[in-house]
């Protein structure tokens, strides 16, 4: 589905990204980790069209999407939510939704018209009830909980039917009660069929209780990869960002 061949991507005399090759198969829910600098986010940026390598390939469904613009990479079917999530705050989260579909359509100027596309208005609500967001349709997306607003900003990845689902920190800043709803939903969204999700997180209990493999940068490099066992257990992994096997089991 999604596989990154030899990336690299330099700022200055930084490299953040060195030679990295992952593939994440059609399906799968991966996760990568690494500590701070690690080179995480210019990551799912390169992937997301946000930033362009200096070298290597990202292939999604057979085809190379280097170069291409993140407008043209999200048409393609790769879709993003981010830490700190990305609204228009001043529109409802039903109208946010909407608004996402129809700009894709290049129909943006329909959102307030009189008759809105019926194929909008479907599938916005498809998704707010998919999401647990459909009591707040008529919310201003502003006024929405840190947790809300964060389901809202996947919402709007989805709405557009991706078949990558990125995910940069969705547990960033919640509480047990938020964090634990975010958890059960994207556990649903790839159990559901049909995704393939990647996530970026920080919280070790999460990374470990849903991901079925899991990819470990260090200093832009692939340091490791593996099941939640053998990320625990790798002396390098430990070494580098986790620190004792007790404190990877949060102990």
């Amino acid at each position: 589905m999604l596989r990154v061949e030899h990336l690299r991507k330099s700022f200055g005399g930084v490299v953040a990204t060195a030679d990295v090759s992952i593939d994440f198969p059609a399906g799968s829910l991966s996760a990568v980790i690494g500590p701070n600098g690690a080179g995480k986010t210019t990551f799912f940026n390169l992937i997301s069209g946000a930033l362009k390598p200096d070298s290597g390939q990202i292939i999604l469904n057979g085809e190379n999407i280097v170069g291409l613009s993140d407008t043209e990479i999200v048409r393609k079917g790769i879709g993003r939510a981010f830490q700190v999530a990305k609204l228009f705050k001043s529109l409802t989260v039903e109208e946010s939704l909407r608004g996402a579909l129809l700009s894709t359509l290049g129909r943006s100027l329909q959102m307030h018209g009189r008759f809105p596309l019926v194929q909008t208005h479907d599938r916005a609500w498809a998704i707010m009830e998919q999401l647990g967001l459909a009591s707040k349709a008529h919310v201003i997306s502003g006024n929405l909980s840190h947790g809300d607003q964060k389901l809202l900003d996947m919402a709007l990845a989805l709405v557009l039917e991706p078949k990558v689902l990125l995910l940069d920190e969705p547990v960033a800043g919640m509480g047990p009660e938020e964090r634990e709803q975010m958890i059960q939903t994207v556990h649903a969204l790839w159990k559901k069929g049909g995704l393939t999700v990647v996530l970026i997180e920080h919280d070790m209990d999460v990374v470990f209780s849903i991901s079925q493999t899991i990819h470990v940068l260090c200093y832009g490099k692939l340091l490791a990869q593996g099941n939640a066992d053998e990320i625990r257990n790798n002396p390098a992994v430990i070494e580098a960002y986790l620190g004792t096997p007790r404190e990877a089991h949060g102990g």
